[in-house]
């Protein structure tokens, strides 16, 4: 009996010696998404993130319209981030990859920070027949203030 306090004692002091985990990097603000004038818009607060994306309608209803995309959940842990968009018109997406340091030196520079990852994007049709579509992306920041070409 002994020997169990001793060692359920010996566990918990290890566990509370455990340094937290680091708080993921503040990554927030706009970044590129598939076409020009395309953007993702990452807000982290306490460690929670949120955000939306902001582009061109491709359906035949939408095309050429803006649309924002608000997140329907998102999670960040360390460099890890994974979103999903609300469905606008039937479409939604789904972004699962990581935060990377880019080739930008200062924070105000150009792809400071790369989004790099798996976009799938959903479409359910009239016939309620979803289609997902994935392809490997690279998003990159913008500096403060600065909104691509077309927005």
């Amino acid at each position: 009996m002994f020997r169990l306090v001793l060692f359920i004692g010996l566990v918990v002091s290890a566990a509370a010696q455990q340094p937290d985990l680091p708080a993921p990097p503040d990554f927030s603000g706009t970044y590129t998404f598939l076409e020009d004038g395309e953007t993702v818009q990452i807000n982290i607060t306490d460690g929670k993130v949120d955000g939306f994306i902001s582009r061109l309608g491709d359906l035949e209803s939408d095309k050429g319209t803006f649309i924002d995309q608000f997140f329907s959940k998102a999670e960040v842990k360390g460099d890890k981030l994974a979103f999903t968009t609300k469905p606008v018109h039937s479409v939604w997406f789904e972004f699962k990859g990581k935060v990377e340091r880019g080739p930008g030196k200062l924070r105000s520079d150009e792809k400071y920070f790369l989004l790099r990852g798996t976009l799938t994007r959903y479409y359910t049709d009239h016939h309620k027949k979803t289609t997902a579509k994935e392809r490997t992306v690279v998003f990159e920041s913008l500096p403060d203030g600065l909104m691509p070409a077309g927005q």
